[in-house]
């Protein structure tokens, strides 16, 4: 079947239903600026509009049998398999995503669904002890209203990892996509959903500029926040969200970290590394942004490493086959060879790589570089892999831990003293003989420090945590006596 026929959604957001945009924009295809359709972005009048209505279905919702809403999960995830050719396409052409990301996204997108449509079963809550002579229960109920606000570069994913959640433990969604990618992080949610049987007004589309962003965190009905993006903004939304009294989780930056011990393979460590730093351009949070080799090795791997950069093909996944797509926008794409040519003016060696390639950036590797400059200190999402030596695991673990980021680190070779190394890095995640970007629908997702408000997504204890409030109950056999 087609959930993206445009006569559907083109020029609308989804708001019980598919409703009109004053004012529609276009969609356009990073790789060569090709319009691809029309977007209708919502007003901030439209999200306040959309939270009173998500807070009516909220409440019919909830109540709703588990194995109904169960269902609605399950049939989600059928129709992302059913349709994972067209939302490929998609990802593709509008997110600047080579066709194997494309596939990885569509298949996390079915296990995120699968894996959410055992929440309503699950236990969700214990019994307590008590002094006196009654039952005592903790129970979590859900949020109410949640808003999701997702970022461009593994848009579908990264917004249905909060959506399906907070859908399947009973909870009506605001969804704002980024503005970039509102149809493969956006649409295509709503549309599955909307296939899948999930009831009117319980999932709400809406993208938008910052002013609807700003919307879907004040409305008064929403109650969680959740955040995916750049750490300044998330650290706009924490503050506005804990003024009003909401919870807000934030998975936010990251400058990771692959530390390869001495004695590794090089061939493989290499080949990690350019994995880590070059999937989808270097788009990711959690790629590797920092490259921590042991001086016995420094000179070959990063030879190596350059060696691979040189040979990855730029260009437009959609026509050509190539490793590297398209970076988002021009904006973005000059940011990065800013950070570059700034890093080599204050005395980084290129090593591969430092050109912008049509919409595209070469894979870029440097060397020589200090703890002050820009490529080794700033997160830079773009396909660069900066390189630095150690000496030691002193070493090696005051590097890692020198950055303001803690979202995710690989460490390369012998596993015992990696076991060493990881109990002393300040990390959300940590992959030993594994690069830096990973994820799966079960496993808590998050980051410390500047990286975010911790573990908040992956796994049924994180989603309970994130999207219910729990509550306690006590039950008495009689009416109790007090003293007044």
């Amino acid at each position: 079947m087609t959930v993206l026929d445009n006569g559907v959604w083109s020029g609308r957001f989804f708001s019980d239903g598919w409703q009109d945009s004053s004012s529609p924009y276009p969609v356009r295809e990073p790789a060569t600026g090709e319009q691809l359709g029309l977007v209708g972005p919502a007003t901030a009048d439209d999200v306040r509009e959309a939270a009173a209505r998500a807070a009516g279905a909220q409440r019919e919702w909830a109540a709703t049998p588990p194995r109904e809403r169960a269902a609605v999960l399950r049939r989600a995830g059928e129709l992302f398999r059913e349709c994972a050719d067209e939302v490929e396409g998609w990802l593709v052409r509008e997110a600047g995503s080579v066709r194997a990301k494309a596939e990885f996204e569509v298949e996390l997108a079915v296990g995120e669904c699968f894996e959410c449509a055992g929440l309503p079963t699950h236990p969700q809550g214990e019994v307590l002890t008590s002094q006196d002579a009654r039952w005592s229960f903790a129970r979590r109920r859900p949020a109410g209203v949640v808003s999701v606000i997702a970022p461009f570069n593994f848009p579908l994913i990264l917004g249905l990892r909060s959506v399906a959640p907070a859908l399947a433990l009973g909870n009506a969604v605001l969804l704002k996509p980024d503005p970039r990618t509102a149809v493969s992080g956006g649409v295509v949610i709503a549309r599955v959903f909307e296939e899948a049987g999930l009831p009117a007004g319980v999932l709400h589309l809406l993208p938008g500029d910052a002013s609807v962003g700003e919307a879907v965190v004040e409305a008064p009905e929403v109650r969680v926040v959740s955040f995916t993006g750049s750490t300044p903004v998330g650290r706009a939304i924490g503050e506005r969200a804990g003024r009003l009294l909401k919870r807000a989780h934030l998975e936010l930056g990251g400058n990771n970290a692959l530390v390869v011990l001495p004695g590794a393979d090089v061939a493989k460590a290499a080949s990690a590394g350019a994995f880590g730093s070059y999937l989808h351009q270097g788009q990711i949070c959690m790629t590797t942004g920092r490259h921590i080799v042991h001086e016995s090795l420094l000179e070959e791997y990063t030879a190596v490493l350059a060696a691979k950069a040189k040979a990855l093909p730029v260009g437009d996944p959609a026509r050509e086959d190539v490793a590297l797509g398209p970076i988002i926008d021009r904006r973005q794409l000059e940011r990065v060879h800013g950070i570059v040519t700034d890093s080599v003016a204050a005395g980084a060696t290129l090593a591969a790589g430092g050109e912008i390639a049509g919409a595209g950036y070469l894979a870029t590797v440097l060397n020589g570089l200090t703890p002050d400059m820009p490529a080794w200190r700033e997160e830079i999402f773009g396909p660069v892999a900066p390189v630095m030596g150690f000496s030691d695991l002193d070493g090696a673990a005051r590097i890692v831990n020198d950055c303001e980021y803690g979202l995710s680190v690989g460490i390369l070779g012998d596993v015992g003293t990696a076991m060493k190394l990881a109990d002393r890095i300040e990390s959300g995640k940590i992959h030993i003989n594994e690069q830096t970007v990973g994820d799966e629908p079960n496993a808590p997702f998050g980051g410390v420090k500047a990286s975010g408000t911790g573990a908040r997504f992956g796994g049924a204890a994180a989603n309970i945590e994130a999207f219910t409030e729990s509550q306690w109950v006590t039950v008495r056999p009689d009416i109790a006596d007090y003293p007044f």
